[in-house]
């Protein structure tokens, strides 16, 4: 197959100085805060139930019911949040967390990107359920149903004054929110930028639309079962989950920065399938490349995979890394193994999974695959891709080698 890959030079002194997250904040299976989210990546278990989504059972990883009632809570307090879908409350839920854990201020005038894969799918297929039925639509289905419904409600929520913006890049939407909080951070047009993802895709069309791709996991019963990063499986195992993630960018290394954004890239690959990467995944050798940069690939030390438990996808993510890492391959992980995949939301996660890694100094490894942890924890590389082969890599430095 032929392979055209798009990719752009990035200044080597483009990050300098630098940007950094100063905080972050998820909703997810793993809970809704710090603590909880640490503890659930302690243990070796899963967070996945059989549930039965419309007329089907399948498996998928919601919400516990603390963080479903911190959204009801949510959706209750003001009248205006009562019709809108789950994906907009995650979004404002993990904002006003992020916003307040980085010290941002009435005074604090900054930018918003938060994506999602789907948006309000849970609530368009109510609505047009509805419209099947009676030939006619609710007042407000279509304010309500728009993929811009998401950062527009936070900026509302926070009273923010600077751009507002959504977008969907399919899986790969949360990264490429941060590559545009960057570049409009650098362009001077904005000196902070809340940046994310947050997806609500438990509903009967979308796991519909996975099972028809035949990605889906089977609803036999398995101790993992999904095998993000079994590079031996034989059946596809994605399995989706929900939740968002909110990061806080702002130039400069401050004592509440919880990890310096060191390098990006970003690629997409020309396919001649609309859901397949090539075999060895140009898209990512070229975006991780591109944010390696000058840094040595024996200088990274952990690896945290898209690996969405499909086989294709895994082995050819794998094959990426092997060609950019040759023999000095780092310790690979993925969380999606743990909490499913959240589309839009997943690479947010991620990027939250390195930050505690580096907070923590611990490697989070993948029970059936033999860990190989580094000994220090001081870069780890982040990767998406979404359907189409759209791309991006995030390197993550400890802030603290910066310091002193």
């Amino acid at each position: 197959m032929k392979v055209r890959t798009f990719i752009f030079t990035l200044n080597k002194k483009a990050l300098s100085p630098p940007i950094t997250i100063t905080s972050i904040a998820s909703i997810s299976p793993l809970g809704n805060n710090q603590e909880d989210i640490w503890a659930g990546y302690q243990h070796s278990g899963h967070f996945f139930r059989k549930a039965s989504i419309g007329n089907t059972a399948a498996w998928i990883s919601c919400l516990s019911e603390p963080s479903k009632l911190e959204i009801n809570n949510l959706r209750n307090s003001n009248s205006r949040y009562l019709n809108l879908d789950d994906s907009v409350l995650f979004g404002i839920f993990t904002a006003r967390r992020a916003v307040k854990y980085a010290g941002w201020g009435e005074n604090d005038n900054f930018g918003i990107n938060i994506g999602s894969s789907r948006g309000a799918t849970g609530l368009f297929e109510k609505y047009h359920k509805d419209f099947l039925q009676n030939n006619s639509t609710a007042v407000l289905t279509s304010p309500t149903t728009t993929l811009g419904n998401i950062s527009s409600w936070i900026s509302n929520d926070l009273q923010s004054k600077g751009p507002s913006i959504s977008h969907s890049i399919t899986c790969s939407t949360a990264l490429h929110a941060i590559l545009n909080g960057v570049a409009w951070i650098k362009s001077g047009m904005a000196k902070k930028f809340l940046v994310g993802g947050s997806e609500a895709p438990l509903t009967p069309f979308t796991i519909a639309q996975m099972r028809a791709l035949k990605i889906y996991a089977s609803e036999e019963e398995n101790d993992y079962p999904c095998r993000a990063l079994d590079l031996n499986k034989q059946k596809n195992s994605m399995i989706l989950g929900e939740g968002a993630g909110v990061a806080c960018l702002e130039y400069g290394i401050h004592k509440n920065s919880l990890a310096i954004i060191e390098g990006l890239g970003f690629a997409t690959e020309s396919l001649e399938h609309n859901i397949s990467l090539s075999a060895d995944a140009r898209c990512l050798q070229d975006s991780m490349s591109m944010a390696l940069g000058s840094v040595p690939p024996k200088e990274i030390d952990i690896i945290v995979m898209h690996a969405p438990g499909t086989i294709k996808g895994d082995a050819a993510e794998f094959a990426a890394i092997k060609k950019i890492f040759g023999n000095f391959l780092p310790a690979l992980t993925t969380n999606k193994w743990k909490v499913g995949h959240t589309f839009g939301a997943s690479g947010i996660l991620s990027v939250e999974m390195g930050i505690l890694m580096l907070k923590h100094q611990r490697f989070l490894g993948v029970p059936f695959r033999s860990p190989n942890p580094p000994r220090k924890i001081n870069r780890v590389l982040v990767n998406a891709v979404g359907f189409g082969g759209n791309a991006v890599s995030i390197l993550l430095k400890n802030p603290e080698s910066q310091i002193g």
